[in-house]
């Protein structure tokens, strides 16, 4: 009988391939998801996509064909393609009435995950998994049927040519460096801003399910190739996108890491002064704070969600939305689509540096001379399981008075632990749901001050107290 304790995270389900992750494990998640599609839409097409991990395109036809045996039609993308192209292509599909998605995202190699999409390709939410969740059988049975096989990455392609200002690009055209870190972004980005007239080096382009020992995460240390690329050729920024290719990392030209919230408030200046857009700014709970601030400068309101986008959809669907996004690099525009599109974000970047003829530096000193300039930064935590245990234990009542110097003005408990202090300082510590780690995220007027909370907050972690003096902490460092 099939062991495997199966929970859908913050965006779906990920495991280890050949230990949590085998056909047997992936066959119950299948089966129950069909299961509770066809309760609803018995019949309703299920569209079936995959990223560029070892055996995804297996595991994927696998999966649509015990969909396709248990109440559901199954249609498989005939080629590796993003997250958002399947998101896109069930939205625009009058049949489709969802998706799955074989993706670990930014996680390494090593991993496969499966996400599932509605109708109107945003995330399912909670109640929803909790029914797949609640479907499962202790074994899945042998049934299995014909699928069909389709291209459902070109209509996204050439939706996503749509939003690209050829005429801004010819005026002022830029040499940029395309990294999609060996993910589902390969050769798509640097194609359509080659096609319109950018000059494009794109590095970690080509078919590697090992990913080289990359981890496909848009952040430090894996944009080192990005940032040597851009030092060597003189471009004026990377664009870098994830496993998925559903979120965004960016460098300007001399190789600075942009913390994507900044991206955020870049891009939505963007959206309302250049192209005159308007809407609320939708944040997780981890943004920065220079998001508010510029949701101020513009005249928007800025709504907080808890983290994950799933209620960053929820919002979307609630009111009128100018852009929303998570901390981690997930950004998307409800006027494209209901969820997180990398390269959109990255497409918009290049729209904004040439319509206004900067550098991704010059838009940032732009936009910190406007709003203001803070250090945003995070570590993650591997902990042992008596550690995470102790921090669980002790969340609710840990309320120091004033943390790494700071007086404390406000702390609560959802969706982790947040301290606020003045001047928008401020620190948080969230344990994840499906394994011993805790994030930690800092941001403050200066980075020495970003350093000292997030060392105060390692010591919160593990020990309940702050330490009296700097320290190493295992897996980071010395922080300052």
């Amino acid at each position: 009988m099939e062991t495997t304790d199966i929970r859908f995270g913050t965006d779906g389900w990920r495991a280890v391939i050949g230990e949590d992750f085998t056909s047997a494990s992936l066959a119950r998640i299948a089966q129950a998801t069909a299961q509770v599609f066809a309760a609803e839409h018995p019949g309703g097409t299920l569209l079936v996509g995959y990223d560029a991990r070892f055996r995804a395109d297996a595991f994927a036809r696998q999966a649509a064909e015990v969909i396709a045996a248990h109440g559901m039609r199954a249609i498989v993308s005939d080629r590796i393609l993003p997250t958002p192209a399947l998101c896109w292509a069930t939205a625009a599909r009058a049949d489709a009435v969802g998706a799955v998605m074989l993706t670990a995202s930014h996680n390494d190699s090593s991993y496969l995950g499966y996400k599932v999409r509605l109708a109107d390709g945003g995330a399912a939410l909670p109640e929803f998994t909790a029914r797949i969740e609640a479907a499962l059988p202790a074994s899945a049975d042998a049934a299995r049927a014909e699928v069909t096989i389709e291209d459902l990455c070109s209509p996204y392609l050439d939706a996503l040519a749509a939003w690209i200002d050829t005429e801004a690009i010819a005026a002022h055209p830029l040499e940029v460096v395309v990294d999609p870190l060996y993910g589902a972004g390969q050769g798509h980005l640097a194609a359509l801003l080659s096609a319109a007239g950018v000059t494009v080096h794109e590095i970690h382009g080509e078919r590697n399910p090992g990913f080289s020992g990359l981890h496909p995460e848009p952040i430090v240390p894996w944009t080192n190739g990005a940032r040597d690329a851009v030092l060597a050729t003189g471009s004026v920024a990377a664009l870098i996108t994830d496993g998925d290719a559903d979120r965004i990392g960016a460098l300007d030209e001399t190789g600075l890491w942009i913390s994507p919230p900044k991206l955020m408030a870049l891009l939505a200046t963007h959206l309302v002064e250049d192209k005159g857009r308007t809407g609320a700014i939708i944040k997780t709970r981890a943004g920065s704070v220079l998001v508010d601030r510029t949701a101020r400068a513009l005249g928007l309101d800025c709504v907080e969600t808890p983290i994950g986008f799933k209620w960053v959809y929820e919002q979307m669907q609630e009111r009128p939305v100018l852009i929303g996004g998570e901390e981690s690099g997930g950004i998307g525009i409800p006027d494209h689509l209901l969820e997180r599109d990398g390269l959109l974000m990255a497409v918009l970047l290049v729209n904004m540096m040439c319509s206004r003829r900067k550098s991704l530096k010059e838009l940032m000193e732009e936009l910190y001379a406007r709003v203001g300039d803070m250090s945003y930064r995070r570590i993650d935590l591997h902990l042992s399981q008596e550690q995470m245990d102790g921090f669980l234990a002790r969340i609710s009542t840990l309320r120091p008075t004033s943390v790494a110097g700071l007086e404390v003005a406000g702390a609560d408990d959802i969706d982790g632990l947040k301290f606020r202090f003045g001047d928008d300082h401020w620190l948080l510590l969230r344990p994840s749901g499906t394994e011993p780690l805790v994030r930690v995220y800092a941001e403050a007027c200066r980075p020495e001050v970003t350093d000292r909370l997030l060392n105060a907050g390692y010591w919160l972690v593990t020990t309940g107290e702050e330490s009296p003096e700097a320290a190493d902490i295992p897996g980071v460092g010395r922080l300052f």
